[in-house]
C-alpha cells in the first residue's frame, strides 16, 4: 500500500471507516445528528468500505487525529461558556435578562424533520391549514423542497402562500408549538418556551419561486402583482440578479448585450465579478470588449447606486428580451415540451 502521507481518503470515506468501529448504538447516535444528504452519503460510503483492510482503517484514523488536532475548543459547549461569562460579567439577574433578549431560539424538534418528509407527505399535512401555516413551514423548508410543496398545495392559495413568506415576521414560540403538534410532535421534547425566530422574507419567497415550473411562476406572480405591487416587485427583483446573467447561454448574452448602451454597461460592470466580467466581454467583439475595457479602466470608481442602477437596467432588458421569447432565462424550473 502506498505510504499513509502520499494517499488519503476521502472525507466521506473515511468517516464511514471510522462509523463502522462503533457498535450500533454508538453509530446511531452519530447518525442521529446529521443531515439527511449526509446519512445518504455516509450510507453509500460505509457499503464501499464493508471490505476495508487494516492498512485503510490506520490511514483513517490518522486523518481522524490530525482534524482533530487541528480544532480548537470553540463551538464545543458553546452555550453552557456564554452563559457563565455573562453571568461573571453582569452578575445573574441581568445577564439572564439578556440572554433571554438574544439566545436563539432552540431549533423545533419537529420542525427539523420537515427535510426527511417527501414534499406529498407535507402538502397533504398542511393542505387544509390557514395559508399563514403554509407559509411558516414552507419558509422552514430549503427553497428547492418548498418550491415543491407549494405546487402541490391548492392553486388558488398558492399566491396567498408566497405573499405570507414575503412577509413573513417573527413566528412567536407558541405558534411554532401549535405547529409541531399539527406536524405530529408527541416526542414530549423541549418547547420553545415563548421565544420567537425570525424566518421568510422577500429573499425566501423568491428563492421559492425560482424552483417552481415557469406557468406556475407566471401565474403566481400575476397575483401577487395585482395583490401588492411593491411586494411583487421585490420578489422580481431577488429572482433575478445580476450574477444570474452567468447563467444565460453566450448566444442569449451577446444578444443582451448589443441592446444595451456601452455607457451603461461600462458602469454596471464596475460591480460585477471577474467571472461575469469575462463572460460578458467574451460575447463581443475583440474590439468592442476593448473598448469597454478601457472606459471602466479610465472612469475610475464610481458610486455604488449608479452600478446598481445601471445593472437594473441591464436585468429589466434581459427580463423582457426573455418575456418575448427572444432568449432563453435559465433557472425558474426550466419547462420544455
Amino acid at each position: 500500500m502506498p505510504d499513509a502521507e502520499a494517499k488519503k481518503m476521502s472525507g466521506s470515506a473515511a468517516a464511514a471507516v471510522l462509523l463502522m468501529l462503533f457498535d450500533e448504538d454508538e453509530a446511531a447516535q452519530i447518525l442521529s445528528r446529521l443531515e439527511p444528504d449526509e446519512v445518504r452519503q455516509l450510507g453509500y460510503a460505509m457499503y464501499d468500505v464493508a471490505d476495508v483492510e487494516v492498512d485503510e482503517v490506520n490511514l483513517a484514523l490518522d486523518q481522524f487525529v490530525n482534524k482533530a488536532k487541528g480544532r480548537t475548543t470553540i463551538g464545543y459547549g458553546a452555550s453552557k461558556h456564554i452563559r457563565g461569562a455573562m453571568h461573571k460579567a453582569l452578575g445573574p439577574d441581568r445577564a439572564d435578562n439578556m440572554l433571554a433578549k438574544i439566545t436563539p431560539p432552540t431549533s423545533s424538534t419537529k420542525l427539523s424533520m420537515l427535510k426527511w418528509m417527501e414534499p406529498v407527505e407535507i402538502a397533504g399535512i398542511i393542505e387544509r391549514e390557514h395559508p399563514q401555516i403554509m407559509a411558516i413551514v414552507l419558509a422552514h423548508l430549503d427553497p428547492a423542497a418548498a418550491a415543491s410543496v407549494l405546487q402541490l398545495l391548492p392553486a388558488d392559495a398558492q399566491d396567498d402562500v408566497v405573499y405570507r413568506v414575503a412577509t413573513l415576521g417573527p413566528v412567536s414560540g407558541e405558534a411554532l408549538d401549535d405547529l409541531e403538534q399539527l406536524i405530529g410532535n408527541r416526542s414530549g421534547g423541549p418547547r420553545s418556551g415563548g421565544q420567537t425566530t425570525k424566518r421568510g422574507g422577500t429573499v425566501e419567497a423568491a428563492a421559492i419561486m425560482n424552483n417552481i415550473r415557469k406557468d406556475h411562476e407566471q401565474r403566481i406572480m400575476k397575483a401577487l402583482t395585482k395583490r401588492d405591487r411593491a411586494v411583487s416587485q421585490s420578489i422580481e427583483d431577488e429572482m433575478f440578479i445580476f450574477e444570474n446573467l452567468l447563467e444565460l447561454a453566450d448566444k442569449d448574452l451577446g444578444t443582451v448585450m448589443r441592446s444595451i448602451d456601452s455607457a451603461v454597461l461600462v458602469v454596471a460592470l464596475k460591480g460585477a465579478s471577474d467571472m461575469l466580467k469575462t463572460k460578458i466581454l467574451g460575447c463581443m467583439s475583440q474590439r468592442a470588449a476593448q473598448s469597454i475595457a478601457d472606459e471602466m479602466e479610465e472612469r475610475g470608481p464610481m458610486r455604488l447606486a449608479e452600478v446598481l442602477d445601471a445593472q437594473k437596467q441591464i436585468i429589466a432588458e434581459a427580463r423582457r428580451m426573455g418575456d418575448e421569447g427572444t432568449i432563453m432565462l435559465g433557472g425558474k424550473g426550466d419547462d420544455y415540451v
